[in-house]
């Protein structure tokens, strides 16, 4: 069967806990993005900082590698949906948690108006009544691609997908 493997965390959080303003603009995107507490919200923002990081580490490599770890790490963020049409690393050092969190699963379901509130986006996603091409995601925090952006949708079991037929006939 294998050694399980050993759990890492995937956030690092504030340095300093009591910055009022930190701690004021944490408190508002948690209530805009609907978020279940400020670990969610420190992953995004670790996110953002490895991206930065990596965009930091390409300034500082030869001309020749430079040009493909940019397209490398340019490619990952397209998919991503971070980022569109020409991207520099200028572009990248100006990435923040915020288009992260525009990018959950959570943000999407509430934009394309299959909840009315971003807090029952989060219902909906965790009692199993949304799909993403026919598969079942439970987690809110999923971040979704652009290719499967247009695939988000109620699962095939739902009532609300039923709802939704009897509406529309």
């Amino acid at each position: 069967m294998g050694d399980p493997k050993k759990p890492r965390r995937k956030w690092r959080g504030p340095r300093h806990p009591w910055i009022k303003d930190r701690l004021l603009r944490e408190i508002e995107l948690i209530g805009r993005y609907g978020l279940k507490n400020k670990r969610e919200l420190w992953k995004a923002e670790t996110l953002a900082r490895t991206f930065r990081h990596k965009a930091r580490a390409i300034l500082s490599l030869p001309e020749d590698a430079r040009e493909k770890a940019l397209k490398a790490l340019a490619s990952r963020l397209k998919t991503l949906g971070l980022m569109s049409g020409d991207v520099t690393v200028d572009a990248i050092l100006g990435l923040t948690a915020e288009h992260i969190l525009e990018r959950r699963l959570q943000t999407i379901v509430y934009k394309k108006g299959l909840a009315k509130t971003i807090h029952e986006a989060r219902q909906l996603i965790v009692h199993s009544h949304i799909s993403i091409g026919g598969r079942r995601v439970t987690s809110p925090g999923y971040l979704v691609t652009i290719d499967e952006e247009p695939l988000v949708e109620y699962s095939p079991g739902s009532p609300y997908r039923e709802r939704i037929e009897t509406v529309s006939k």
